[in-house]
């Protein structure tokens, strides 16, 4: 049997955050809607809106309002903005993402976020929930290449020294999945997110968790 205080299979384990760490949904749809409602768009539905969590800010507003013109995108990221920030702080871990992260850490694995925030948006999220000494690193989409492309995580394994075959990427959305296809990595999808389960198959996750507690107990023996 393995230590239960090494890493089994993965060195590196980089999360997406709005969706798997973090229970941000509902409330980034009602944002995107209501900005794209603020320009005089066509308001996405909540399907659609939700599609693109994950992407890139302005890679997913562009996405959810395709009838809003180019020259309106600056406005409309600055409603986003307005909206989310007058909410973000609604928003909360999933419940059990904290042990998870702890035991995680005491085995010794290197954690990291992978996210479509910004970098500015992911470290006000970070200060708010106190887990600035949980993650080794991370990368935003402002500030590398933004999903499915693998670039992010490209970064963070050659950061930390890590191969593809080391590294899992975990996510609630087909985006997330992707890059980890791209990239060479595995990875594990999560059901309670942004994005319907019934998507992954095709993007060969190692499992599918249905809650935070399948997720940690999946780990504890896989990861």
């Amino acid at each position: 049997m393995p230590s239960p205080l090494k890493p089994v299979s993965f060195d590196l384990i980089a999360f997406d955050w709005d969706g798997t760490l973090f229970d941000s949904t509902k409330i980034i749809v009602r944002c995107i809607q209501a900005a794209v409602r603020d320009v005089g768009g066509t308001v996405p539905t909540d399907e659609a809106a939700g599609y693109v969590i994950g992407l890139g800010l302005m890679q997913a507003l562009a996405h959810a309002a395709p009838d809003v013109p180019r020259e309106k995108h600056n406005e409309l990221g600055a409603r986003y903005r307005h909206h989310y920030l007058s909410h973000q702080h609604d928003i909360s871990l999933f419940d059990g993402v904290l042990p998870m992260l702890d035991a995680l850490k005491v085995r010794g694995h290197t954690l990291t976020v992978a996210t479509g925030k910004s970098r500015r948006g992911l470290d006000e999220a970070l200060q708010a929930v106190e887990l600035q000494g949980l993650f080794d690193g991370s990368r935003t989409a402002d500030e590398t290449a933004g999903k499915p492309d693998p670039r992010m995580l490209h970064e963070l394994m050659q950061e930390f020294g890590t191969t593809p075959e080391r590294t899992l990427m975990i996510g609630d959305t087909t985006h997330d999945l992707q890059m980890a296809l791209k990239g060479g990595c595995a990875s594990v999808g999560v059901s309670y997110g942004a994005h319907e389960s019934a998507a992954f198959g095709a993007l060969n996750p190692r499992f599918v968790a249905h809650s935070v507690q399948e997720l940690h107990d999946w780990l504890a023996v896989n990861g």
